[in-house]
């Protein structure tokens, strides 16, 4: 299951990115993130905390390979996997695992550099850059728990 939605400025992702903290502030989520520099994966989960209430700065977690937020609605861990090498993936896979059990939310930035080594419950949004206001957000769901999310969200029938 999946939907597409296009956003066509900095405000409609903030805008869907605010429909998505409400869906899922109950029940957590695990998102992994796709698209390519600049696409917006930071931007949007940034505006995801800011709705589910984070009170700390949040920042790429470029650098330190994890940042967490504790102080929102729900614990909320950020991953980037750009910097790992594939032994540096394979140590914190099972870590990953963890991070998607239970009420929390765990973002995945350059998802595809785990290898697929990333097969539970879990949303794929892939940010496809189209200029330089526009994006498109194609959310997927592979598993039951983030089916139930995508439907909502399609419920939502959000267009801008």
């Amino acid at each position: 299951m999946s939907i597409n939605i296009m956003c066509h400025n900095l405000e409609e992702t903030e805008q869907l990115a605010h429909h998505f903290a409400n869906i899922i502030k109950d029940t957590g989520a695990f998102i992994c993130l796709f698209g390519e520099v600049g696409a917006g994966k930071t931007a949007f989960t940034k505006f995801v905390c800011k709705y589910l209430n984070v009170k700390e700065k949040v920042t790429s977690p470029s650098f330190v390979i994890l940042n967490e937020y504790k102080t929102g609605l729900l614990p909320i861990y950020h991953f980037d996997l750009y910097r790992l090498e594939n032994e540096g993936i394979n140590t914190i896979i099972n870590e990953l695992e963890e991070y998607s059990e239970g009420k929390i939310l765990t973002l995945v930035e350059w998802a595809e550099f785990s290898q697929n080594a990333v097969p539970f419950d879990k949303i794929d949004l892939n940010i496809v850059y189209l200029d330089e206001n526009t994006r498109e957000f194609i959310f997927t769901a592979n598993g039951t728990k983030s089916e139930n999310i995508i439907k909502r969200l399609k419920d939502e029938n959000i267009s801008f």
